[in-house]
């Protein structure tokens, strides 16, 4: 048996006219997450927590920003395609533990139609996926609602 281990992280900067996605929801907001995709950064810490589960480098490798096929497209779609590559190399994913790191807006209310989201696209039951909220209590550029930072974890096993 195979068992893995990946950590991924991600974060962005936070400005006007831009529209906040995490984990494929679009989050109300007078700010939005500045990326060359979406920019969703919960996604983007999950593909690389499944990338580095399987040594496969990271996102930016694998989507790279240079590459005008992924500008403003959901990172749901990229998600799909890494938990394919999770499949192909004969692996399953086991669960995914992330926690989102961002002073405002609250996203409690969010959080299931998240995990409903990243279930669909890695086709992992919902009871192995968890999404979980903090602040930096109003300390760095997240405290002072410039930015967002998530981190994940997932866990592949082949048989």
């Amino acid at each position: 048996m195979d068992i893995r281990v990946g950590n991924g992280y991600d974060t962005h900067p936070l400005i006007d006219g831009e529209k906040l996605i995490l984990g494929g929801v679009n989050i109300p907001y007078k700010k939005g997450i500045k990326g060359h995709s979406d920019g969703d950064a919960l996604i983007h810490s999950i593909i690389d927590s499944l990338l580095g589960a399987m040594s496969k480098k990271d996102i930016g490798y694998h989507f790279p920003s240079s590459n005008d096929a992924y500008k403003n497209i959901s990172s749901c779609l990229l998600l799909k395609d890494v938990a394919k590559m999770v499949s192909n190399e004969g692996y399953k994913i086991l669960n995914i533990d992330s926690t989102v790191i961002l002073e405002s807006p609250p996203i409690m209310n969010s959080i299931n139609d998240m995990i409903a989201m990243i279930s669909k696209f890695t086709e992992l039951d919902i009871s192995r996926i968890s999404v979980k909220a903090t602040t930096n209590d109003g300390l760095g550029f997240i405290g002072n609602k410039e930015g967002i930072s998530v981190i994940s974890t997932s866990l592949i096993i082949k048989e």
